[in-house]
């Protein structure tokens, strides 16, 4: 994996450096702040981040809401505190696992194996809620067209029918003749 290691601790960062590198991960960069981590998560595109919580210039949790809204890697928040409230932060702002320091090898793969499989689950998830979503607006794009020939006569089978002959006539999408139809409707109305 390509890594991103947040951290303002340059011990910890050199330890977490090796301990990675050791088991065969690349570090591709190193932030000493959380303004820093989301300049580098942008540039890099990593395939993971160990994001500390107290960091200068901007904090763990703050810079794990802003690489967490551009979707670019999962994060495993670090932090020698284990409060509640911490991990409940740290979840709030979309961590995929939480590592309380110190840490040793053992700990820190297990974490990158959890947060990469939600990561990619929670891709997965969002995808399928966009595509239903748009399944969903097509629908009722369809169900408005259908409502505009049967209202010119038609039945709502002949309906359909139309608008897939149409569709296969013109080499379009169900949607784009559907919505075609509304639009000329709508100016023949005004």
């Amino acid at each position: 994996m390509r890594i991103l290691i947040a951290e303002d601790e340059a011990l910890i960062r050199m330890d977490l450096r090796e301990m990675l590198e050791e088991e065969g991960h690349e570090v591709v960069g190193e932030a000493r702040d959380g303004a820093e981590a989301v300049s580098l998560a942008h540039a890099l595109t990593p395939d993971l981040i160990f994001m500390d919580i107290e960091m200068p210039t901007k904090n763990g949790i703050e810079a794990a809401c802003e690489i967490g809204e551009a979707d670019i890697a999962p994060i495993v928040m670090v932090s020698a505190f284990s409060q509640k409230s911490y991990v409940e932060d740290a979840c709030s702002a979309g961590a995929m696992a939480y590592l309380v320091k110190p840490f040793a090898k053992h700990d820190i793969l297990p974490a990158m194996q959890i947060a990469a499989s939600r990561f990619a689950e929670s891709r997965a998830l969002a995808g399928e809620v966009a595509d239903l979503t748009d399944r969903l607006e097509t629908r009722k794009v369809l169900d408005r067209a259908k409502g505009v020939l049967m209202a010119r006569g038609l039945s709502e089978p002949e309906a359909f029918k139309s608008l897939q002959r149409l569709a296969m006539d013109k080499r379009k999408s169900l949607r784009e003749i559907a919505e075609a139809i509304l639009l000329a409707e709508e100016a023949a109305g005004k």
